[in-house]
């Protein structure tokens, strides 16, 4: 196998386009896994290492947040100006597999490899995120529910990459819950709930749910979502919600559990965010 170290993104780029059967290299953390699982046989890598651009996290002049894709874990799970909402992602960050990994890792090596049980998949499209992809043919932005396609499949192009993940403000007073359920600390997902929630004295304005693990690509049900704004917190169906986002899984059977498991402890994973992003709420008050 050929490894490239390019030192520019445009002759990254240029590298993908002439080998479509090679993968970009940014951390390895699971690009690596999955070669030895032999999920992946890349016929070539191109390294990210030396090109200048993709990594850290920076401000945009409406508040949205660029995260470069080769931004590692332990940056995104330390950065402070993740809050409210999007203190989400953060969250998911932290939970990624242990130290070493966190410090190796990247965001769009990540992302780009698309496992279901991965943290950020349900992260990102809680958040509503856009993911910027660079090719042949210039850059495009697409949103993070149209990014993940199937089970390890994305809407990336051959000679296309992931660039960076475009996070827009998050609703004035929103809070997040991140929860997973793992068998261990730093496993994969079992099941992963990414909830938004926003409201405004007892009220709902602002809900978001995103399950992971439950299929080829994150699950949400945005119609079922706003039929629940504009109710009392207190009064708001929050196990509606997480009965339907089970009964629209696609779970397989692992090693981690059983298809029957994921359903059953959907609704319950989802309330459990929910309570907690209320308590959050309620204590600002």
């Amino acid at each position: 196998m050929n490894l490239h170290r390019p030192t520019d993104l445009a002759d990254a780029i240029r590298l993908l386009a002439e080998m479509p059967e090679a993968r970009p290299l940014a951390g390895g953390a699971s690009l690596v896994a999955m070669m030895n699982a032999r999920i992946v046989e890349p016929a070539a890598l191109v390294s990210l290492a030396r090109v200048p651009g993709l990594a850290g996290i920076t401000e945009e002049q409406d508040g949205a947040l660029r995260i470069g894709a080769m931004t590692r874990h332990r940056e995104t799970a330390s950065d402070m100006r993740l809050t409210g909402g999007r203190s989400i992602l953060r969250r998911a960050a932290s939970r990624i597999a242990n130290p070493v990994v966190r410090n190796m890792g990247t965001i769009g090596g990540s992302i780009a490899l698309a496992d279901p049980a991965a943290d950020y998949p349900a992260a990102l499209v809680c958040l509503d995120a856009g993911i910027e992809i660079a090719g042949a043919s210039g850059t495009r932005r697409i949103a993070a529910k149209d990014f993940f396609t199937g089970w390890y499949e994305t809407a990336l192009q051959p000679g296309e990459m992931a660039v960076a993940v475009h996070l827009p403000p998050a609703p004035a007073g929103s809070v997040g819950a991140y929860r997973k359920l793992a068998r261990i600390a730093g496993d994969f997902a079992i099941v992963s709930v990414a909830l938004m929630l926003g409201a405004e004295g007892d009220r709902c304005t602002t809900l978001r749910v995103a399950v992971g693990a439950c299929g080829p690509a994150p699950l949400r049900l945005p119609e079922f979502e706003a039929k629940l704004v504009g109710r009392p917190l207190d009064a708001l169906d929050i196990g509606a919600l997480g009965r339907a986002l089970a009964w629209i899984a696609d779970p397989v059977d692992d090693v981690r559990a059983s298809a029957a498991y994921r359903r059953r402890v959907v609704p319950r994973l989802v309330t459990d965010a929910y309570e907690r992003a209320r308590r959050k709420h309620e204590a600002r008050r």
